[in-house]
């Protein structure tokens, strides 16, 4: 039998899909684990839903009424019921409950306890709380995922496995820089070859130290190959000669990429090399060399189940080696305040006004000195988000907005995220926003990790007479509306309720509008949506690009686009509705309205 790689659920790939599973959890939290709760637990996945609505493959044996009743806006008991049962799943409907329960307690969020009871776990708390961290939620879960472990059925100590992934990783690539840097070579992390090739098959802690020097032979070799190709064969036969006896190379490819996925999240790695490398955070040089020499990287030993997914779920486990005063007040002052002060200088010198930096109080706890590092983290990134505000003024990086926004569709990762993102860097570069403001959580480069939490806007837009939202999907079929539809009013309605003396909008950003979508928002825009009309935007990406395209032109011209011409141009399309009588004519209207506003500007 060949050993196993160690990677983490490919199950459930968003971090945002793992929370509406738990979420949907709560439905039978305290009720006991029997097959009659657990086939309960599918069927609620698919009435909320978070499982199946969507997924081609999901609908293949459903009949053409099951399929309408799935696209339907809302789902009975009975009627998801029914779907599931039409699934015939092999072992049945428990068994699928049972399948969709098990990424939620491999990380710790549920667990079944002593009364056989299903439990959520101080995490699972943690992530469910509407101002969730999502670095700290994954961080406090890796940093005590462990080989073997009592979920592992097939990997024991006996066959060699002593190991805690994620500490390794650290150490492991922390080892390779120390080894680049005593020889006089350039540190870079590894690549995801590298990863694939000597991470996921490192399965015991004592062979770090020869494990990185083992890369660093194979990168030697490695780089002197001038053809991709040749490349490509050396790494296949490098893999079949020293790992034959684990899965397959393409498998161990595929576990790399979610793992780093999963690792970024934390904001104890960051990517360098345009993606292709992955590195410890220089950020967060205190924490990790306090982890690493505080932790071998080995597992513990538990007694059942129950124990581990206990200890998985602690958030007070195991107790972080940087947690103490004089720690925290080194990653502050060694690390924090010195980047801190120097974007404020140059903030200053670019005439960019930028608020006060709140200090230290003089006597503090410990609990105090973490909150303020936490403060000071979050100021860093309002200071950058600032610089970016200032770069975005150059006619040379609009062009590379459009040209990005191009070629999103090409992109190997993720498009969505990729969309969040040039959307944040146009909309600072359109006109004199006060502040552009992106929710999807970042790494401490202020990269982002992953696309903004479901229950915020993506983005929010501040300006001096008018306030907006933002929101952006890459969705273009009926998912659009189910995703988007609701949950994009709803974002906006409370986001007004914030504001009520302001006028608010939304824009909406997709490859090209589905009917459904259409619809939805015209009805809120010409009629009403909980009980009051809205001012929703929606165009397409080409439409969008087109603004960008016009904010060029302007600039040719030595001309300002303002705030207040931006909100000429929402009007327009809000107030077209009046004058109309169906969605579809309105959505025609919106491409007019853009061509015509984009004359008056550039006249």
């Amino acid at each position: 039998m060949k050993l196993k790689f160690w990677s983490i659920s490919t199950t459930v790939r968003n971090p945002e899909r793992i929370r509406a599973f738990l979420k949907v959890l709560t439905q039978i939290e305290n009720l006991e684990w029997n097959k009659e709760n657990q086939r309960k637990f599918q069927v609620l996945l698919i009435k909320e839903k978070v499982y199946g609505f969507g997924q081609p493959q999901f609908c293949n044996n459903l009949t053409t009424e099951e399929k309408r009743l799935l696209e339907s806006s809302k789902l009975s008991y009975e009627q998801a019921e029914r779907i599931l049962e039409s699934k015939d799943y092999e072992g049945g409907g428990d068994m699928r409950g049972r399948q969709s329960f098990n990424p939620l307690r491999k990380m710790g969020l549920a667990y079944i306890n002593e009364y056989n009871k299903v439990a959520i776990s101080e995490l699972g708390k943690l992530f469910l709380k509407d101002n969730y961290d999502l670095g700290e939620v994954f961080f406090n879960s890796l940093i005590k995922w462990q080989y073997p472990n009592p979920d592992a059925k097939y990997i024991r100590f006996e066959d060699g496995y002593d190991i805690k992934p994620f500490i390794a990783s650290l150490k492991l690539i922390q080892k390779i820089n120390n080894i680049c840097h005593e020889k006089g070579m350039k540190s870079k992390g590894v690549s995801r070859l590298e990863f694939a090739l000597f991470f996921v098959s490192l399965i015991n802690y004592k062979d770090i130290n020869k494990r990185a020097w083992e890369i660093l032979k194979f990168r030697s070799d490695y780089e002197s190959i001038k053809e991709q190709s040749e490349k490509n064969k050396f790494a296949e036969r490098y893999f079949q000669k020293h790992f034959s006896y684990f899965e397959s190379f393409s498998n161990a490819q595929e576990y790399t990429d979610n793992i780093i996925r999963y690792f970024r999240l934390t904001r104890f790695f960051y990517l360098r090399g345009n993606g292709w490398y992955l590195d410890v955070e220089p950020r967060r040089k205190i924490e990790i060399e306090a982890l690493i020499n505080n932790d071998d990287a080995s597992a513990r030993k538990f007694e059942s189940k129950k124990e581990y997914h206990i200890y998985l779920g602690n958030i007070f486990e195991p107790t972080l080696p940087w947690q103490t005063k004089e720690k925290l007040t080194d990653i502050i002052n060694t690390q924090l305040l010195p980047e801190i002060n120097s974007l404020q200088e140059e903030l200053y010198s670019a005439n960019i006004e930028f608020e006060k930096l709140e200090a230290l109080p003089y006597k503090v706890s410990n609990q105090q000195l973490n909150e303020y590092v936490k403060y000071l983290r979050n100021y860093r990134r309002k200071l950058t988000d600032l610089l970016i505000l200032k770069e975005s003024e150059n006619s040379e990086t609009i062009e590379n907005y459009i040209k990005r926004f191009e070629s999103i569709f090409e992109l190997e990762g993720s498009k969505a995220l990729e969309l969040e993102k040039i959307a944040v860097l146009a909309l600072n570069a359109l006109d004199d926003a006060i502040r552009i403001q992106p929710n999807y959580p970042v790494s401490d480069d202020n990269e982002p990790t992953f696309t903004a939490p479901g229950n915020v806007p993506d983005i929010e837009c501040y300006y001096k007479t008018f306030n907006s939202i933002c929101e952006v999907t890459m969705l273009t079929d009926k998912r659009q509306w189910f995703n988007e539809g609701q949950p994009v009013m709803r974002h906006l309605r409370d986001f007004e309720a914030s504001y009520p003396s302001t006028d608010n909008y939304c824009l909406f950003i997709a490859p090209k509008l589905h009917r459904d979508t259409i619809n939805t928002f015209w009805y809120a825009v010409k009629y009403e949506y909980e009980g009051m009309k809205q001012k929703i935007i929606p165009l397409t990406i080409e439409q969008f690009k087109d603004l960008l395209s016009t904010l060029k032109e302007i600039k040719k011209l030595n001309k300002q686009l303002t705030h207040q011409d931006l909100k000429d141009l929402y009007n327009s399309i809000v107030n077209s509705t009046n004058h109309l009588n169906k969605s579809e004519e309105w959505i025609n209207y919106i491409p007019a309205q853009i061509s015509e506003w984009k004359k008056g500007m550039v006249s």
